[in-house]
């Protein structure tokens, strides 16, 4: 089921750049305290995602994604505050961030979907 959904392969490849800007933060720039924090959020996104793909209900399945939600706004957070502290510059923001709003637009999109069909069938 993983290998065909959109939103589980982006996940994977968004927390690939994350831990990528993990390791360019701590190796070059010598950060430890923020790159911690946006590696843990950032990856733990796509964990959630594939949590839900195996979820036990479809409650669960939409609190995991709440889940993913939230995670991905405090990546955003986090993100925003290395390129402000000038620790990423303009274009790595730029192009992950570009990348972070996709996949909370599909995120959202999920979670619009699956409690609409959940009070179509109460």
């Amino acid at each position: 089921m993983v290998e065909n959904n959109v939103l589980a392969e982006k996940s994977i490849e968004f927390a690939i750049r994350i831990v990528n800007c993990y390791k360019y933060l701590t190796k070059q720039k010598h950060e430890t305290v923020m790159s911690k924090q946006v590696l843990r959020s950032g990856t733990s996104i796509g964990a959630n995602v594939h949590e839900a793909i195996y979820a036990q209900s479809k409650a669960d399945f939409v609190n995991k994604m709440n889940i993913s939600m939230k995670e991905a706004g405090e990546t955003s957070y986090w993100l925003t505050i290395l390129h402000r502290t000038e620790y990423i510059d303009t274009e790595m923001y730029n192009s992950i961030d570009s990348d972070l709003k996709e996949i909370l637009r599909i995120i959202a999109s999920t979670i619009k979907t699956s409690k609409g069909n959940e009070q179509q069938n109460a």
